[in-house]
């Protein structure tokens, strides 16, 4: 059975080993790319070196968003056309009986595929998201952004899990469904919708979010303030960046450092001064309250996904299995 899966999918294997040879060749040269930056703008820097991290965004962001997007879009096609076709295919055309009917049983018959396709997708899968976490290290070290939901899902241990639960998503849908393209067409999908639902809803759950108070003396010794809005009801820290943390708070209303409210005729009172409205609010002694992940629970969210993504993929590869042992004739 395994020389059989392997002949099967010889095709697609080296197909898909040549695709990513190319993506490893070009994350290589990008981790040149990188190191070269970084050594010229930080390990030898000589002027203007707090602004580092603001060239390398400008020089890198953009291109490690398309290559962070298209790796989980990589992930779904992986899913799609490695996972949905092992058993649906087989099934659609009836070939699954001539194994069948040799002595192979079902589970046997689905193990074999499982260890072959299954470990080959995903050791390919896993080689690149490593060689991928290793060139762009310098930047994220200096970007200090990990718990961003592209950079989170394409670095270290979470895309790993991502892989087995693309290919086993995959394998339930097909052997649910007995169509290649419909389960094809149902992976993408359902991939999709959970990357989403995993990075908008499911972690931010991981762990009790922090809530602490910061003054506007110290909000930009702590973090950044990325805006701020003075109306007639009062004050609001739009958006508020801590270096390494997850900041789930998106609007901070301002109060008086005593827990008193900031009114809008203090409001008033700051926009009729010809100075900075953080300076004024400064002076009056205003904070807010932001709410948000600590950096050293980054590890901690990675295997805590990890983990999660592992135990979806045993209940599906269970429920694929349920399947060709209960529903199929």
């Amino acid at each position: 059975m395994i020389w059989l899966t392997w002949r099967q999918m010889r095709a697609q294997t080296l197909w898909t080993a040549a695709v990513l040879a190319a993506a490893a060749a070009y994350l290589l040269y990008l981790a040149w790319d990188v190191r070269d930056a970084y050594r010229t703008l930080v390990t030898e820097c000589t002027a203007e070196c707090d602004q580092a991290a603001h060239y390398l965004d400008d020089r890198f962001g953009l291109p490690l968003t398309l290559i962070g997007l298209l790796l989980l879009a990589g992930l779904a096609v992986f899913g799609a056309f490695w996972g949905a076709p092992l058993v649906a295919r087989e099934l659609e055309a009836g070939t699954h009986r001539l194994a069948w009917t040799q002595s192979v049983t079902r589970t046997r018959w689905l193990t074999a595929k499982l260890a072959v396709a299954g470990g080959v997708g995903v050791l390919l899968a896993g080689s690149l998201t490593l060689l991928l976490t290793w060139a762009v290290s310098p930047l994220d070290d200096i970007a200090d952004s990990r718990f961003h939901p592209i950079e989170f899902a394409t670095r270290n241990a979470a895309p790993f899990g991502y892989a087995v639960l693309a290919f086993t998503l995959g394998l339930a849908i097909g052997a649910l469904t007995r169509r290649t393209l419909a389960a094809m067409a149902l992976t993408l999908l359902v991939f999709l919708g959970l990357q989403l639902a995993m990075g908008g809803y499911v972690r931010p759950l991981y762990a009790e979010p922090v809530t602490a108070t910061v003054t506007m003396a110290d909000a930009n010794t702590v973090g950044l303030i990325d805006g701020l809005s003075l109306g007639d009801t009062g004050a609001v820290v739009m958006g508020y960046t801590m270096p390494g943390a997850w900041v789930l708070s998106d609007e901070m209303p301002v109060r008086m450092a005593d827990g008193s409210a900031f009114t809008g005729e203090d409001a008033d009172e700051c926009r009729s001064l010809n100075v900075p409205p953080d300076e004024c609010l400064s002076h009056k002694d205003a904070a807010f309250d932001v709410v948000y992940q600590p950096a050293d629970r980054y590890w901690r969210f990675q295997w805590t996904e990890f983990a999660l993504t592992l135990g979806l993929s045993a209940l599906l590869t269970a429920a694929a299995y349920w399947r060709l042992r209960r529903g199929v004739n």
